[in-house]
């Protein structure tokens, strides 16, 4: 069987986007996530994005994502702006458009050629909203964490997704393949983990790295990046309402913390090629 595909990435963060608004998303969604994300292999991806019809009036699209692992995710900040890019230049050309996706509809605005900004609602660092065990209540900020034997600092946001942020010196140092997967599957987060580390440049200046749960270091990660920008405000090493420059290796992101904890998070979204694939 042949399968149409476009394949899209935003800071790196590259998915195949399927066109399910009229056909459903395919029974075998996941395995062909898995076989598909191959890299070397196959197409090669962080996973597949399925386009599928809106459930939310008003609503122009609905995303559902599923990592290279077959597992599907709430949300992605990277694929929902490349979805909004999708969506413009496949008949939706509007300048606002709304996206459902499983932490609720997103509102994305166009600011420019492939350029984007994604409301993306509310942050909390309540342990009930990631979730997450044996650590408290919350709010999660400045929390011992023990992975592998080692004492770390960890700072917990949920952003539709949890994610766990970490401090370091040199984030070019880190050996994330060695640690990252103790972080995604330790028994404090049941659900699994998303696990940023961050260096401080300056107040507004960042570097990040991610280790994606379901798919592992990725070259970015648009919620990690709204959760790692959320936790530095928690800590007070980031301002609110300025915008703060993350850059990751895929590229940069400019996340802004509004009052209330708001999220706003600007980047681009560019489509590679589109293709057929025999699946």
């Amino acid at each position: 069987m042949k399968l149409s595909f476009t394949k899209m990435q935003g800071c790196a963060n590259d998915y195949i986007y399927l066109d399910c608004r009229t056909s459903g998303v395919p029974e075998d969604i996941a395995a062909l996530s898995e076989r598909l994300s191959r890299r070397h292999f196959s197409i090669g991806a962080d996973g597949i994005i399925c386009i599928c019809a809106p459930v939310t009036a008003g609503a122009d699209g609905r995303m559902r994502i599923f990592n290279a692992d077959g597992s599907e995710a709430q949300m992605c900040g990277n694929g929902v702006r490349c979805v909004a890019e999708w969506l413009y230049t496949h008949g939706v050309a509007k300048e606002t458009l709304v996206v459902d996706t499983g932490s609720g509809p997103k509102t994305i605005t166009r600011k420019g050629r492939q350029l984007w900004q994604v409301e993306m609602g509310v942050y909390s660092a309540m342990a009930a909203d990631l979730p997450a065990v044996n650590m408290g209540e919350g709010p999660l900020v400045r929390c011992p964490l023990e992975v592998d034997g080692k004492p770390w600092n960890v700072t917990c946001i949920s952003v539709g997704n949890p994610h766990c942020v970490t401090l370091v010196d040199d984030v070019d140092s880190l050996k994330l393949e060695a640690i990252g997967p103790a972080f995604e599957r330790h028994p404090n987060f049941p659900e699994r983990i998303n696990t940023e580390f961050v260096e401080v440049v300056d107040a507004t200046h960042l570097k990040m790295r991610v280790w994606e749960r379901g798919s592992g270091e990725t070259w970015a990660c648009g919620t990690g990046t709204c959760a790692t920008v959320a936790a530095l405000v928690e800590q007070g090493i980031c301002p609110v309402g300025e915008d703060v420059h993350v850059a990751l290796r895929g590229g940069e992101l400019i996340i802004r913390v509004l009052p209330g904890k708001q999220l706003l998070m600007t980047g681009a979204a560019t489509t590679v090629y589109e293709g057929v694939a025999e699946v």
